[in-house]
């Protein structure tokens, strides 16, 4: 117990005498801090941060976020809460100068913070964030002493990218760099990237020291180049150009001679060439290098690139490292393509179930098959104005629009279509008219500017598998939506009365007519389900496309290609050829990025060709059903 009381008060002293510490740190830098400039801060910020003071990682805050200020006798204070205090916490009174340091002298301050607030569980993460965004060696023992302290998966990750940077040890910067494998992270790539930088160095004592990438033949880079690079390293001197030797040669011609030359011979590049070299060993101009001194010289020059990174065992381990992660990223990349075309066909599928149902029964090119897609995302616009909750819209918007879509249908048929039956082209110019007039009809009600259809918030964002793998909630949910109608289809189709009496017509009408089916009732229904369907896939297309009224038109093109190619009256085949198309155009535009126009020109182009030898399309129906 006694020798306890002087180690109590030993510890009671020591506080206020580190408090010292910190207050006599900014007193003795007074002007500096008053004035802080990014390149003569940094010791005084060091010194602060290991003083020892508890009252340091205090005053550093303040001091990043602008709350260190100065009162007129000299006093520093810090704001708390809009109330002055001094460095020991007391509140004090008076008009206190607040300091400004500029954003390069809070990142050094933030970087000095990182010791105290490793330290704290709390504040751990944006410790973390901080060295992330300013990475230096001293972090490095900061980050280990923390870690002695406690593991933390995220401080020692990061304390493995400092290693690959900083360490001393290329035994241990091998380590950190074979401890990720192939990760796609960036930050690991930023942390391998730099190390295999190189500087391309020229030499004419055989190979340049360093560690060196690769020697680079003159072929390569060029003769010019390759000189260049000799004289940029002074080991050359400049090449003499035709122009610079007649330039030289005419300033120096007295009483008909150059160099004692006449000029009346001086008529080939040889000869030139010799009497600039007499005045060049006069020194009456500089040292040029002819034709002839660059071969050599290139012939004797060594050029190699050679790596920033000394160590050759650091910098194998990362070229390593690097390659496997190429290999990686080529092969997400190649999955995030898939997806991609996966995503584009199940909008295409969407987009042309409807058509290939009413083209595939009736036979009929319904133009305005456009105008209903365009029409259900009208529809989903127009819920969300009376409805404001996104989720409970979509719910109102879907089945709204296929009956909408399936009434507008129906009236269709009903009026024009069914008037027109076996008359291909009336009907074509019919429909066509009628997508015109719908269109027209849709500009007078909601204008020319596009509207807004927004995804409820569980739409929003993106399913993201990696770095590289990503896609958008509202493409899943369009691939979902694409299945579910597939299976509806099939369901309606094959399990029950009405997919019979459409199969039954689809086949024979006339033999579906003395079976007691009304092929007009049929002929109705599927043109108003083909209908309905391309409202539902309007609702979906517009949560992510603008809702205009030339929407339809958008995606008219490519549901007509998805049915020829796919194959005309198929539901799988519809499905193919949306695949087709889907995976086709991605490819392309991977292939073509910067121009998407191009993309969808070698696209049509090439079912044109895919269509002249197969013209029934991937999947073609058989037998009586093939009709004609």
């Amino acid at each position: 117990m006694q020798f306890l009381l002087p180690l109590l008060l030993a510890v009671m002293l020591a506080f206020p005498a580190a408090a010292q510490d910190a207050a006599d740190v900014l007193r003795a830098h007074r002007d500096q801090i008053e004035r802080p400039s990014r390149m003569t801060i940094g010791p005084v910020i060091d010194e602060l941060a290991a003083s020892g003071d508890p009252a340091a990682a205090r005053i550093l805050a303040a001091w990043e976020e602008r709350r260190l200020g100065l009162l007129p006798d000299g006093r520093f204070v810090i704001e708390e809460d809009g109330t002055l205090t001094d460095l020991t916490g007391a509140a004090v009174g008076g008009d206190a100068s607040m300091l400004r340091p500029n954003a390069g002298v809070r990142g050094l301050i933030a970087s000095a913070r990182v010791r105290f607030q490793l330290a704290d569980p709390a504040k751990r993460a944006e410790a973390l964030t901080a060295i992330a965004r300013n990475p230096a060696p001293e972090h490095l023992p900061l980050l280990r002493a923390a870690l002695a302290e406690g593991d933390d998966p995220a401080m020692a990750r990061t304390e493995r990218l400092l290693t690959i940077r900083f360490d001393p040890d290329p035994a241990a910067r091998v380590a950190a760099i074979q401890s990720f494998g192939a990760s796609l992270a960036i930050d690991v790539r930023a942390a391998l990237n730099p190390i295999l930088a190189t500087t391309r160095v020229v030499s004419l004592d055989g190979p340049p020291p360093g560690n060196i990438a690769r020697e680079v033949p003159v072929d390569e880079i060029g003769r010019t180049a390759a000189y260049d690079l000799l004289v940029a390293a002074d080991l050359a001197p400049a090449r003499l150009s035709p122009e610079g030797e007649r330039a030289a040669l005419l300033s120096h011609v007295e009483d008909g001679r150059i160099a004692g030359i006449p000029v009346a011979t001086l008529n080939t590049r040889a000869a030139r060439d010799a009497a600039y070299e007499a005045l060049e060993a006069s020194g009456a101009v500089p040292p040029a290098a002819t034709e002839d001194e660059v071969d050599a010289a290139l012939a004797a020059a060594t050029i190699a690139d050679v790596y920033a990174e000394p160590e050759e065992a650091v910098t194998d381990a990362a070229r390593a490292a690097l390659r496997g992660i190429d290999t990686k990223v080529g092969l997400m990349r190649f999955a995030d393509l898939a997806m991609d075309a996966v995503s584009l066909a199940s909008i295409y599928f969407l987009a042309a179930i409807g058509l290939a149902i009413t083209f595939g029964v009736i036979r009929v090119i319904n133009m305005a098959h456009g105008e209903f897609i365009m029409m259900g995302a009208y529809i989903g616009y127009a819920v969300q104005q009376v409805v404001p909750n996104y989720t409970l819209s979509l719910v109102i918007a879907l089945p709204l629009a296929f009956a909408v879509a399936f009434a507008a249908g129906v009236a269709l048929e009903r009026l024009v279509i069914r008037h027109l039956y076996r008359r291909p082209l009336e009907t074509l110019l019919a429909t066509f008219g009628v997508s015109i007039m719908l269109q027209q009809l849709a500009k007078n009600i909601f204008g020319t500017q596009a509207r807004p259809l927004t995804a409820p918030g569980w739409l929003s964002g993106s399913l993201t598998l990696n770095d590289v793998v990503s896609i958008s909630w509202i493409r899943i949910a369009i691939f979902v939506l694409a299945l579910l109608f597939l299976g509806l289809y099939l369901f309606i189709m094959r399990r029950t009365r009405l997919g019979l009496e459409v199969r039954a017509v689809q086949q024979n009408p006339s033999m579906a007519a003395s079976m007691g089916i009304a092929p007009g009732r049929i002929n109705m229904l599927a043109f108003g389900l083909g209908s309905g369907i391309a409202g539902i896939a309007g609702v979906a297309i517009g949560l992510f496309a603008q809702v205009t009224s030339e929407l339809g038109q958008q995606y008219i093109v490519q549901s007509f290609m998805t049915v020829v190619v796919g194959g005309v009256g198929s539901i799988f085949g519809t499905l193919a050829g949306a695949a087709l198309i889907g995976f086709l155009q991605k490819g392309i535009e991977w292939m073509n990025p910067s121009n998407t126009l191009a993309a969808q020109t070698y696209m049509i182009l090439f079912i044109i060709i895919f269509i002249q030898f197969r013209p029934r399309g991937i999947i073609a129906l058989k037998g009586r059903a093939a009709g004609d």
